[in-house]
């Protein structure tokens, strides 16, 4: 498969450099292996398996990380958490760094262990899919996308403007794509086949491993219920209503979502830190590719026909503001704001307490109409309110008020 560039990389390299060991999380298949590969080659690598006791790992960790020796990726090491306490131990035994590489997509089974085990000891770092720029192959030599450079500019779009974007796919086919790397590179006729396989094995594979799912089938219509509420404020107990299961088991299978990387929710913004803990988040399903397919949305065609288009282009624009927040680990808050008169922005990011508001607007031209939501949020936060922008469906960069700047989905 070919190699994307990612913006990670150099933060993976410095981090290496000076801890003893790296954790990297991530959906199945947004290429954690090839990126430790790339940037560590030769570097011995072992895959762990829910079933095999690979190598041992699992009946003699202490045994198995001695016969290994370092540096070394472990891959998947949720399936041997029998390997914590032993690294630990490890770790502790010498001051060398950059000994140990691990990655794993299930998070929550991964964090419980590294804080029982490996707290003060490791870095963690997450992985998504590719951004518009790692797709195009723009993201190596420590190139910085658009929104880095805006926040690392003081939040002012006189220190930073987005650039025209490049040549590449149309919208609407990179939507029905989606951003995982292997999405991206297969002939069209093979991508909805790959993303079938993508979710039998997701389900198969770490649904089953997880636990306490005991319908798939009840399971996968859930998956599909959270594709088609992406981008809507989510009550939780409506999941459970819509396919029949209690509100307690709706509950456990967002997070079981959200567990494994596939469901993002975006917290609403309030003025009152209670508020915005007690509000209803707005969902965000992690691939477009994987969520058109749940759709059965047949074409790139087909969905700029469809109804669902603009919830797709608003889960895009909001995985992509995703993507580009890498650098700032949670020095960053990224929030949605809805009021009760029906004035709403999509995404709002925070950062030291200044509000910038992103909209986005699945239209190829942005007029003054499309500003009623910013100016409403400018009116109620005042000062606090700092530059925004909409992205938008077209492909030119252009001011549409003096701190309001319409950009192109694809801009760089």
């Amino acid at each position: 498969m070919e190699y994307f560039a990612r913006h990670l990389e150099n933060e993976i390299r410095e981090g290496f450099s000076v801890a003893k060991a790296i954790l990297l999380v991530g959906a199945r298949q947004v290429g954690k292996t090839t990126l430790l590969k790339h940037l560590f080659p030769g570097v011995k690598l072992v895959t762990f398996d829910p079933v095999m006791d690979v190598m041992g790992a699992r009946s003699d960790p202490d045994l198995f990380l001695e016969t290994l020796g370092t540096p070394a990726i472990l891959d998947e090491v949720q399936y041997a958490p029998e390997l914590f306490p032993a690294l630990k131990r490890r770790l502790d035994a010498g001051d060398g760094k950059g000994r140990y590489l691990l990655s794993g997509s299930q998070n929550p089974l991964l964090m419980k262990r590294v804080s029982e085990s490996l707290a003060g000891r490791i870095l963690v770092y997450e992985l998504e899919a590719c951004s518009v720029a790692e797709s195009l192959g723009l993201a190596g030599g420590g190139a910085k996308p658009w929104l880095v450079r805006f926040l690392e500019g003081g939040g002012s779009w006189e220190n930073a403007m987005p650039e025209r974007p490049r040549p590449g796919r149309g919208l609407m086919e990179t939507l029905w794509r989606g951003a995982l790397p292997e999405e991206t590179t297969l002939p069209l006729r093979f991508v909805k086949r790959h993303a079938a396989s993508y979710v039998r094995t997701y389900l198969e594979r770490d649904v089953r491993v997880a636990g306490g799912v005991g319908d798939l089938e009840a399971f996968s219509r859930f998956l599909a219920l959270a594709a088609a509420l992406s981008a809507q404020e989510i009550n939780h107990s409506q999941f459970g209503r819509e396919i029949g299961v209690s509100p307690a088991t709706a509950d456990r299978w967002l997070g079981l979502l959200k567990a494994t990387f596939q469901w993002h929710e975006l917290p609403p913004w309030k003025g009152n830190a209670i508020k915005r803990i007690s509000g209803k988040p707005k969902g965000i399903f992690a691939d477009t590719g994987i969520q058109t397919h749940l759709l059965r949305i047949s074409s790139p065609e087909a969905l700029l026909a469809s109804p669902s288009r603009g919830a797709v282009f608003e889960t895009f624009v909001a995985g992509e503001i995703r993507r580009q927040l890498y650098p700032f680990a949670d020095a960053v808050g990224h929030w949605h704001w809805r009021t009760n008169g029906g004035a709403e922005i999509d995404n709002v990011l925070e950062r030291d307490g200044v509000l910038h508001p992103f909209e986005a607007k699945c239209k190829d031209h942005i007029d003054a109409y499309d500003l009623r939501g910013i100016k409403a949020f400018r009116e109620t936060y005042g000062d606090a309110a700092g530059d925004g922008a909409i992205v938008y469906a077209g492909s030119e960069v252009y001011r549409l008020d003096r701190r309001t700047l319409a950009i192109p989905w694809n801009a760089l």
